[in-house]
């Protein structure tokens, strides 16, 4: 049985515990990294179909006005919500929801210019399907995060805080 996307922050917050992390402290971005990779290979209820980009996932880095500018990573995945709001309006639309996984570090000289990476904050959304296909971006993105020397030093850098949360991203 598939978990109802309301739901899916606690059992991202749950796959966290299982890999020894508290989801508002994490600790390791190898082993959130590791939930996450489970996280987005699980079947979700109540979103759009794969084929309509109802279920996706990034990868982000920079620094953002909403958490004070402090170098960060996120670990995104979205979904389009089909069971919310009156389906028989000729304007609907389905709503964006996104599971965060946010990672906080504090400043150091190996990513000082972070923001400036502009040209390449994300790996973009990736809207594969479930199973091996996903599991194939996933490595890709892993691979590809070891070529920005700022962004893999953040991946083996402590986070100072983490924040896990639900929220509309439309």
């Amino acid at each position: 049985m598939a978990t109802h996307w309301k739901d899916s922050p606690e059992l991202f917050a749950e796959i966290l515990r299982r890999h020894g992390l508290d989801p508002d402290a994490v600790d390791d971005v190898a082993r959130a990294w590791s939930a996450f990779q489970e996280f987005v290979q699980v079947q979700i209820d109540g979103i759009e179909p794969a084929e309509d980009d109802g279920d996706g996932f990034v990868v982000q880095w920079g620094r953002w006005s909403w958490n004070d500018d402090r170098p960060a990573l996120a670990f995104t995945r979205q979904f389009a919500v089909s069971d919310e709001g009156d389906r028989d309006d000729e304007f609907w639309q389905p709503q964006r929801w996104s599971v965060d996984l946010e990672l906080f570090f504090a400043d150091a000289p190996a990513w000082a210019d972070l923001d400036e990476m502009a040209w390449t904050n994300s790996m973009g959304f990736d809207f594969d399907p479930i199973g091996h296909e996903r599991a194939a971006m996933l490595t890709r993105i892993a691979t590809f995060v070891e070529t920005l020397p700022q962004v893999s030093a953040m991946w083996r850098a402590i986070p100072v805080s983490s924040a896990l949360g639900l929220e509309r991203a439309d």
